[in-house]
């Protein structure tokens, strides 16, 4: 009897609340140090991106509150779902990254997870600042304008 292997579909797990709470000025693309069967989660899309935020410790990026859910034909060695993980980026931009948080109100926000064409996972993270309420609505009516006119076509 043979094991049937589960079916993968492309990964592209987006962060919707991201555009909604935050105004997004620089989007940067960075790897993830992952376990073994947090890789197996990903292609599965048991991902949640919705809690999840970025936080420097030690010159290094780290991405904290990200839900990897367990992989159910793991044993003993599963992953525990939500750790901290390392995102991997040159020094370059981590030096910049870090100098635009230096500015009073920005926040590191993870915007979009997704598989490269080597099938490495990889993140877009968004530096940007946090929308007021009167904001919020605005850009809800500018959506809303945008449907009305995309159904008057």
């Amino acid at each position: 009897m043979a094991i049937k292997k589960p079916e993968y579909k492309p990964v592209n797990i987006k962060n919707k609340r991201a555009y909604f709470d935050y105004e997004i000025l620089d989007t940067y693309t960075a790897g993830i140090m992952l376990r073994g069967t947090e890789i197996k989660s990903i292609r599965l899309q048991k991902v949640s991106l919705s809690e999840a935020y970025c936080y420097f410790k030690e010159k290094e990026l780290y991405i904290k509150s990200m839900n990897i859910g367990t992989y159910e034909m793991g044993t003993h060695f599963n992953h525990d779902p939500i750790r901290d993980r390392k995102l991997l980026l040159n020094k370059n931009e981590l030096n910049k990254i870090q100098r635009k948080l230096e500015e009073k109100g920005l926040s590191i926000i993870p915007l979009r997870l997704f598989m490269s064409d080597r099938g490495l996972a990889k993140i877009d993270i968004g530096v940007g600042k946090g929308k007021k309420n009167h904001d919020k609505r605005e850009s809800l009516k500018e959506k809303d304008a945008q449907k009305r006119i995309k159904e008057d076509l």
